[in-house]
């Protein structure tokens, strides 16, 4: 009954997001020149864009949210400059509200009693993310174990899912999803992924060997402020949630607050901004926290953070085109992991160092991981590549899920069979 009562009472707060006749465009520049207005645009306030899918090259899609008061102030600065574009979103408040009535009517059905009997092919609120956490370790306490690292800047649990056979400092594997809010696909795959392991242990070979010799450490929910705050109050925030002192603008983009060139190109100074990289490096407890974790730890052997949208896997570095010395592996493994993901439904993935295949970045979560010693550092953008966006719908959750099981499979079978 508490988790109904929390579900409805989300999507009732819900419903004071302002996004009615937002439009997402989706902008193709076609030379460096139109490439260089659109890196502009990104620190330009006067339109009060917000980029979903940032400048990567020419000839690659850029897609942008746009307010209805500066629409047409906007189109008309992108017909003056001859920049292509088309809408990709017509109304985004439409797509909220068909995806809000989804997750009502889900909440009105009986409350699953376990893990079986749990809805993954639904998006759900963070207290429903806790409450699956605790019935699986309660399932499977010989092979699940919550740990809570830390503590987000609203005072909520930073819970990690420990998949371990025994022993004590074993080599291990940490998966990440959820460290920007708003990309609600890697959150709900993480439940898939939860489930799948416990699932699959002891009837799958691979799995089965890398858990008898390997621990895999899971946090689902790492931003779990903002999380909320996309359940409550504006579906479309990315960041943490802490306030910026001197500013009005809230939160620091946790994937470029990291202590691998921080503050460098490729990350912003203004709190307002998506990409803000905060006052210092670790300043956000989200990101101190597996900091500190991954320190204490000292044999983590493979990093995956996993984001959405655009369909990449990507490994360092994303600061500099400096090649990271690990490159030829690094590179090989990745053409492996998508090629397995893309044999089930035929998803295709681009990959490569983050700042080629991507853009710049500075600060970022593999970048820093890749530095303290995990070779076997990657980020993954889920589906998909601008129908939806941010926006999923739910019935995509268990293919991109089960898809990109396939990947991580191979990420991990290749560190087990690689030890270092």
């Amino acid at each position: 009954t508490c988790l109904l009562l929390d579900h409805m009472l989300s999507m009732n707060l819900f419903k004071i997001t302002l996004n009615y006749r937002h439009q997402v465009l989706r902008i193709v520049p076609k030379n460096e020149l139109q490439l260089a207005l659109l890196k502009n645009q990104e620190e330009i306030v006067e339109f009060e864009l917000d980029v979903w899918m940032g400048v990567t090259g020419v000839s690659y899609p850029v897609d942008v949210r746009v307010p209805p008061h500066t629409l047409e102030s906007f189109k008309s600065y992108l017909d003056s400059h001859d920049l292509e574009y088309s809408t990709m979103i017509e109304d985004v408040q439409a797509v909220l509200d068909m995806e809000r009535e989804q997750m009502k009517s889900a909440a009105r059905l009986v409350q699953p009693r376990n893990t079986d009997s749990f809805d993954y092919a639904n998006y759900h609120t963070l207290s429903e993310i806790y409450s699956f956490q605790d019935m699986l370790v309660a399932e499977n306490p010989n092979l699940v174990s919550k740990i809570v690292i830390g503590q987000s800047y609203e005072g909520r649990p930073l819970n990690v899912l420990k998949f371990s056979t025994g022993g004590s400092n074993r080599p291990a594997i940490w998966i990440d999803t959820g460290i920007h809010s708003r990309e609600w696909v890697t959150q709900a795959s993480g439940l898939w992924f939860a489930k799948k392991i416990v699932t699959d242990y002891g009837k799958d070979s691979a799995l089965t060997a890398i858990l008898n010799n390997m621990d895999i450490f899971l946090e689902i929910a790492t931003n779990p402020d903002g999380y909320y705050f996309t359940h409550t109050s504006n579906r479309m925030w990315r960041k943490t949630r802490k306030p910026n002192p001197g500013n009005s603008c809230y939160g620091v983009d946790p994937n470029r607050n990291w202590d691998a060139g921080f503050g460098l190109p490729g990350a912003s100074s203004n709190p307002c901004s998506e990409t803000y990289h905060g006052p210092s490096a670790h300043s956000e407890s989200e990101v101190k926290s597996i900091v500190d974790f991954v320190k204490s730890h000292g044999n983590i052997k493979t990093f995956i953070s996993i984001h959405s949208y655009s369909q990449m896997l990507l490994y360092p570095y994303g600061y500099t085109t400096t090649p990271v010395k690990d490159q030829a592996e690094l590179h090989s493994l990745a053409e492996k992991a998508i090629t397995d993901l893309a044999s089930l439904y035929g998803t295709r993935y681009r990959y490569g160092s983050i700042i080629n295949v991507i853009y710049e970045a500075s600060g970022t979560t593999v970048d820093w991981t890749y530095e303290q010693g995990i070779k076997y550092s990657y980020t993954f953008e889920l589906r998909d590549t601008g129908s939806y966006g941010f926006l999923l719908p739910a019935k995509q959750i268990i293919p991109t899920a089960e898809e990109t099981w396939l990947a991580l499979m191979a990420l991990m079978d290749h560190t087990y069979k690689n030890p270092y």
